[in-house]
């Protein structure tokens, strides 16, 4: 291989490479399918009236699941609606992006009906609730308008706030200890008998008084004698 085979390799190279670098960026918008809609007209999407303006269409990055739909504000600031869509097949795709429309009564505004991504020979394609149903069958006969079963999520204009956390509960103070004093025993109850006293123990003897006794005697002897001898 000659020097100038080898630049001419090389360069071609350097071409691819720069190639597949530029090509990530749209890979990554055809994965989610963005699309920009501007209507000067009300339409309406599964359970939410979309007014005039610009709204922002993308598929929402899930593996598992192709057909969940999520619109957005102008600015993607503000999740708009989600909604479950199923699958919508077309034989011969376009090189632009493709929405289908319901007619719709005079005076209400048009139910869209599929959306079809540029190049794209597959779609999405909205169910509807029963009363709306209803209403599309009245300006389209002999169609057939897919049921909505499940509801992804509901319509949201800004993020509800969480919830303050429940402050914890104080301990109640332990009760104060009580004293309780012990009962004294209640007296005996009286009785009709009166207890006889107790006699104290016998502990001098008998012989001081028979002397006593007896001395007594001896002077009262001695007095009646002398008296008895004056009165002679």
């Amino acid at each position: 291989m000659t020097n100038r085979t080898k630049a001419s390799a090389f360069s071609s190279l350097v071409v691819v490479l720069a190639l597949a670098g530029l090509s990530k960026p749209a890979q990554a918008t055809q994965w989610d399918k963005k699309t920009i809609m501007t209507v000067n007209e009300p339409i309406e999407v599964p359970n939410l009236v979309l007014e005039p303006g610009t709204y922002v269409f993308k598929l929402l990055d899930d593996q598992g699941d192709r057909h969940v739909v999520q619109i957005f504000d102008k600015d993607e600031k503000h999740l708009l609606t989600t909604i479950l869509a199923i699958p919508n097949y077309r034989l011969t795709p376009t090189g632009k992006t493709d929405f289908a429309f319901w007619e719709t009564p005079a005076g209400q505004p048009r139910a869209l009906r599929a959306w079809f991504y540029p190049g794209d020979n597959f779609g999405q394609e909205f169910a509807y609730p029963k009363t709306t149903i209803a209403k599309i069958a009245t300006n389209n006969s002999n169609a057939t308008v897919p049921e909505a079963t499940e509801t992804v999520a509901e319509t949201t204009t800004a993020a509800t706030p969480a919830p303050m956390p429940a402050a914890e509960p104080q301990p109640e103070p332990a009760p104060a200890p009580q004293v309780v004093a012990s009962a004294e025993p209640a007296p005996a109850p009286p009785t009709d008998q009166t207890p006889a006293p107790q006699q104290l123990p016998q502990t001098a003897s008998d012989f001081p008084l028979i002397a006593l006794v007896g001395f007594g005697s001896l002077i009262a002897f001695a007095v009646l004698t002398v008296r008895s001898k004056r009165s002679a």
